[in-house]
């Protein structure tokens, strides 16, 4: 079981990557994942607020609160809501929407009503970009889906935490779409 745990820890480590951004300390974090899925089951997990619902936020967490406006300028508004309850909200807006091949949007934590508050509202410490930003990318190749994710402006001490929350979030996502 060791070697098992291991080795997938390792498929994981080879899966991310992190490169300092800033001189300040910030991380980008890149995870490649390929998902026994078709492309159209993915996209719509990314772009519709029901689909969004079953597998945003990381082994639990449940996602109660989903509204996006998905188009170029469009606004989304996510929570996370842990067993104790709290939610953690966040919101952004959607730059680049390339159907079924990318999305680029921004990312920060927000109130119930959308407004930025700083990460330490919610216990976060670290030096964070004021705003983040999250790529994804889509290739199919045989009925699967390949992606990758980039997250941009993550404090160093906060960068192998999001990839846990992610590669978390994504495992969710996968087995709710199977």
């Amino acid at each position: 079981m060791r070697t098992a745990i291991y080795f997938l820890t390792k498929l994981n480590i080879m899966s991310t990557n992190t490169d300092v951004l800033t001189p300040t300390g910030q991380r980008t974090i890149t995870i490649n994942r390929t998902f026994n899925l078709p492309i159209d089951k993915l996209w719509r997990a990314w772009t519709e607020p029901e689909s969004c619902k079953k597998w945003w936020g990381p082994e639990g967490y449940t996602c109660p609160d989903c509204t996006m406006d998905f188009r170029e300028g469009g606004k989304y508004l996510n929570s996370m809501m842990g067993a104790d309850g709290k939610k953690i909200w966040s919101g952004g807006e959607f730059r680049v929407i390339v159907p079924q091949k990318k999305i680029v949007y921004t990312d920060h934590f927000a109130d119930g009503n959308g407004n930025r508050v700083p990460p330490s509202d919610y216990g976060m410490g670290g030096d964070w970009a004021p705003e983040l930003l999250v790529s994804v990318s889509f290739e199919e190749v045989a009925g699967k889906t390949n992606m990758t994710l980039r997250h941009e402006g993550l404090p160093v001490e906060m960068a192998d935490e999001c990839i846990k929350g992610w590669q978390s979030s994504f495992d969710k996502l996968e087995k709710n779409l199977a």
